[in-house]
């Protein structure tokens, strides 16, 4: 009898602790993805533009970007990009020393350089805040993006449809 009730016990108790699983009820961790649109999406809703959407195809394109990036070492924009409407950022750091918001906070800590109103064609001033203001374009609506390894850097690109930083026009 002892025995029985005892077997009853664990049995009962590895019941109640597999049925999470067994009710397809899990935790998991946010995927990389999910934290860049995010983290990206808490600066558009700071200054009250709609959510960015993630995108695919945009992620596709990102990380296949990304993967040449990381094969050669270089940190340049994919030349013509812009052509089918879509934005870019660029973001490249010590080999596993970033998490995907202090990579975005690398782009959204432009902010502080921004003055709000419409862009003017001033490479210095472009360079300065270009990633945030491409973050926060209220015409931006989806993105995707893709990050690879090289040797020693992490190499982030993000690709945003439509494209921001249109010159003459204010970001939001």
């Amino acid at each position: 009898m002892a025995l029985a009730a005892r077997t009853w016990r664990y049995a009962s108790l590895a019941l109640a602790l597999s049925a999470p699983l067994l009710m397809g009820v899990t935790t998991s961790a946010p995927s990389f993805g999910d934290r860049l649109l995010s983290a990206q999406n808490r600066e558009r809703t700071a200054v009250g533009i709609e959510p960015l959407q993630w995108d695919a195809s945009l992620a596709g394109d990102a990380q296949y970007w990304a993967d040449h990036l990381a094969a050669t070492s270089q940190f340049q924009h994919a030349a013509g990009y812009l052509r089918d409407g879509a934005g870019e950022n660029l973001w490249a750091g010590t080999k596993g020393a970033y998490s995907a918001d202090e990579m975005v906070d690398a782009w959204a800590r432009e902010k502080k350089d921004f003055k709000p109103g419409p862009l003017t064609n001033d490479p210095a001033t472009l360079h300065a805040i270009g990633h945030y203001t491409q973050i926060v374009w209220r015409t931006s609506y989806a993105v995707g993006c893709g990050i690879a390894r090289g040797r020693s850097m992490d190499y982030l690109v993000c690709r945003y449809r439509n494209a921001g930083n249109v010159i003459g026009q204010a970001p939001y």
